[in-house]
């Protein structure tokens, strides 16, 4: 075990060093750094003074190692344009990404699985077709398309929802929710319906597709014969044998989530880091988009790393391989 957890660790590490060198290179290939911090009319002397602040003059080595110490210690450098620290800004806008990803998440699991057991169990009934057909909405159609539809439908036409912001929020002093308050639920109610469609429908038809052919097996056929309960079979033994493939889906989905977000929070104006870094791409503010690859990449690789260690343990094939 000890094995396999430092072999996971080993290419985690490597694959945020390789993401590292990408987030270097953006401030060395996309705009000039002195330019954007000190503005087109300023003289060429505080044009060397700035270079020789930011380290600009030293090898290209020496700026990259000095980069990654930076961000080992939590220092993202300041905002372009904004001039405040960058780690101050993704705290400020964290707390609205997260929640939007909770609750889409829950939609997408409760929903996805409890849908994928019934038209797994029940695949000719009427209900079952119908959940398929609309499925293919979520598979089909672009997550823009989906968000800008149901702002027309439900914020326009029957202006039962808002069409964006995040509502009322409360301050607890270490983290500003919008879930305590029924202005909030009202706001995040169209974008976590509209970044969970698609991961719905994924694990919707996975777990749908497990069940299947999980229940033609000997082992489902021999609990029959023995007289097991139908909810025992469905639920238990079935069940259990379709959720290796289900947990890796909705790990790797979180992480999806938060990479898709930037989408669903452009969309319906929602506070968070997607939006921040769609807001930095347009002023060229490099810290703050090295800042948000990085942060999307370590989460991506903290799930996926703990996904890899759920695997570990429910599934005995891989304890044996390791």
């Amino acid at each position: 075990m000890l094995f396999f957890i430092a072999r996971r660790l080993g290419q985690s590490i490597l694959v945020m060093a390789v993401v590292s060198i990408i987030s270097f290179s953006l401030f060395n290939f996309v705009g000039d750094p002195v330019n954007n911090m000190v503005g087109q009319e300023a003289t060429r002397e505080q044009r060397i003074e700035m270079r020789q602040q930011l380290g600009l003059d030293d090898p290209i080595l020496v700026q990259y190692g000095r980069f990654v110490g930076n961000v080992l210690q939590g220092d993202f450098g300041l905002s372009y344009r904004i001039r405040r620290p960058v780690l101050e800004l993704i705290g400020e806008r964290l707390p609205a990404t997260l929640e939007l990803v909770f609750v889409s998440a829950i939609i997408a699991t409760v929903l996805g699985i409890g849908l994928g057991i019934y038209t797994g169990i029940k695949r000719h009934a009427l209900f079952s077709r119908a959940v398929m057909s609309v499925s293919l909405v979520g598979v089909s159609l672009p997550t823009f398309i989906i968000g800008i539809a149901l702002i027309y439908v439900f914020a326009v036409h029957l202006r039962m929802l808002p069409s964006s912001g995040r509502g009322g929020t409360v301050d607890l002093g270490w983290w500003k929710t919008s879930l305590l308050t029924v202005d909030g639920w009202r706001s995040i109610i169209l974008p976590a319906i509209t970044l969970s469609l698609f991961q719905l429908t994924m694990i919707l038809r996975l777990v749908r597709a497990e069940m299947l052919e999980v229940m033609r097996t000997d082992f489902i056929k021999f609990a029959r014969a023995r007289g097991l309960a139908t909810r025992s079979i469905h639920f238990v033994h079935a069940l259990r044998n379709t959720l290796v493939p289900v947990i890796t889906i909705i790990g790797l989905n979180i992480g999806a989530l938060i990479a898709y977000s930037v989408i669903t929070e452009t969309v319906f104006q929602w506070p968070g880091t997607g939006l921040m870094f769609i807001q930095a791409v347009d002023f060229v503010d490099v810290p703050v988009m090295s800042a948000y690859m990085l942060f999307v990449a370590f989460l991506f690789v903290v799930i996926n790393l703990v996904v890899d260690l759920l695997y570990f343990f429910v599934d005995p094939r891989i304890r044996v391989e390791s």
